[in-house]
């Protein structure tokens, strides 16, 4: 039987693995896989093959909705009419909105990296007995384990 779960990388997983150790799990039977971290920086546009969820675009879309329709209805009494300032309205608010979550974004992700600094994740493999299983899940359970599950080994 496999239990796998996930820790992020602190002591409670080193204190995991010795509780694990002391209650007769061998070390060749534990195996802990850290991941590496994101080296890269964060890109700022999304792509249709990647998206991180941080968009850019809310706030110019709010905005531009907002002073285009603030412009079209003051268009009524202004000299080129409603649908040239509508269209300007929309053009100064999507630009005002993309300008300020532009900076928004960088400086908050600039004071993320520099205040936390996020650690990694990692993979803890044990292989036991099945009768052995619902210790060893507990023991990661009450570790703080972000993840357990467990896999028959019939391969």
């Amino acid at each position: 039987m496999l239990v796998v779960s996930s820790f992020e990388q602190s002591a409670s997983l080193e204190i995991a693995i010795a509780n694990l150790e002391q209650n007769g799990i061998p070390k060749n039977k534990i195996l802990a896989v850290p991941f590496d971290r994101r080296r890269e920086e964060r890109k700022l546009f999304d792509s249709i093959h990647r998206s991180d969820g941080v968009s850019l675009f809310d706030v110019a879309a709010a905005l531009g909705t907002a002073f285009s329709v603030l412009g079209a209805s003051f268009g009524f009494v202004l000299y080129w009419g409603p649908i040239i300032w509508g269209l300007i309205g929309l053009a100064v608010g999507a630009s005002l909105g993309f300008i300020i979550d532009y900076f928004f974004t960088k400086r908050h992700s600039k004071n993320r990296k520099e205040t936390k600094t996020p650690s990694t994740e990692v993979v803890l493999i044990v292989e036991c007995e099945a009768a052995q299983s619902h210790l060893v899940e507990d023991i990661l359970w009450s570790n703080l384990a972000l993840g357990v599950t467990q896999v028959s080994k019939s391969i």
